[in-house]
């Protein structure tokens, strides 16, 4: 296996610079994994594809304004992004800037807080130590971190969460969910089929290309995610009877993955318990899933990791085809994208 396995043509236009309105007028391609097939569809039609009893999981992790702008004491313009909380007081980063080594001390704009550059991790990852915690200042320094292949202005910040976002903690947004509004998740709900929530809060990492040859020596990054006691609890009663448990996302698939992994008491009753911890898992083709029956998510990246995981579900000639099918037939690609359903 070669990362470049996992590579494929998308030219620029097909990148969505803005999203869909309403959000669920999103389009969205259905994937029989089994036999390849496909169907074309809109997305607050997928009703039509599930039945009373299977579960939706979805990821409600907040996408928090983590993009800082600050300048060196000697006067270079610094751009820092949040990504992972280490204490109260201490984030790892991702630098924009020259001479961002260690010691260097930093002011943010708006009247933030001081910070210093305390450890230079690899690439342009920082561990950057504030003078106070930063979270109180977020709302009025913050800016929303858009990934760097949308170069539209976001009019609206709320565009970039889901409806049901609560935790914040994210980079980025958990976007296969952006297509839900709540008047969908009520009928859904209605038509008899369950919700349940987990929260993974959302690096960076999971969005970028990798670079090496061999896909096997990538180390992916920690990411924290959690699901609480009434989610393994909606998971396991939903195996009882025969419900699907269906991953809001890639995010979600990982966490419950990981979930089942931390899981010492499963059972034929017990599928999978609580787990609240660090993730790192990393999913190639050859994993065998124990836990998600099927999958909403949206069109990735080439050479990430997140196509590769689709590609362990749905088989890689599957996910290829079925991309070269969406670019003729006009999908929209990436976070303001379009989705897919894969059965």
């Amino acid at each position: 296996m070669k990362i470049s396995d996992f590579d494929y043509d998308l030219p620029l236009s097909y990148i969505a610079q803005t999203p869909k309105e309403p959000r669920d007028s999103s389009a969205l391609l259905i994937l029989q994994r089994d036999t390849g097939e496909l169907e074309h569809t809109v997305f607050y039609s997928i009703a039509k594809y599930l039945y009373p009893g299977d579960l939706l999981v979805l990821n409600r992790t907040r996408v928090i304004p983590a993009r800082l702008l600050a300048r060196k004491q000697s006067g270079g313009r610094v751009e820092l992004l949040l990504l992972r909380r280490e204490d109260t007081r201490t984030w790892e980063c991702l630098g924009g800037g020259k001479g961002l080594k260690a010691g260097v001390r930093l002011l943010l704009d708006e009247n933030g807080p001081e910070a210093e550059i305390v450890e230079v991790l690899d690439g342009a990852r920082r561990m950057v130590r504030f003078a106070r915690p930063i979270e109180l200042y977020l709302p009025r320094i913050g800016h929303v971190p858009l990934p760097p292949y949308i170069h539209e202005p976001l009019k609206n910040p709320e565009r970039y969460q889901t409806v049901y976002a609560r935790d914040p903690g994210s980079a980025a947004a958990p976007t296969a969910g952006l297509h839900f509004t709540p008047r969908l998740l009520d009928d859904l709900q209605a038509q008899g089929v369950k919700l349940a929530y987990v929260t993974l809060h959302v690096g960076l990492d999971t969005f970028a290309p990798v670079t090496e040859d061999d896909p096997a020596t990538h180390q992916i990054h920690t990411e924290w995610c959690e699901l609480l006691p009434e989610t393994a609890d909606a998971i396991n009663q939903a195996r009882q009877i025969g419900g699907r448990i269906i991953a809001v996302g890639t995010t979600s698939v990982r966490t419950l993955e990981s979930a089942i992994d931390q899981s010492s008491v499963v059972s034929h009753e017990s599928l999978v318990a609580p787990f609240s911890g660090s993730t790192s898992l990393f999913i190639t083709p050859g994993y065998q899933f124990r836990i998600v029956d099927a999958m909403i998510t949206n069109f990735h990246l080439p050479r990430s990791t997140l196509i590769m995981l689709v590609s362990a579900f749905a088989g890689r000639e599957n996910i290829l085809h079925a991309y070269e099918v969406a670019k003729r037939e006009k999908y929209r690609f990436f976070s303001f994208g379009d989705a897919m359903f894969i059965l």
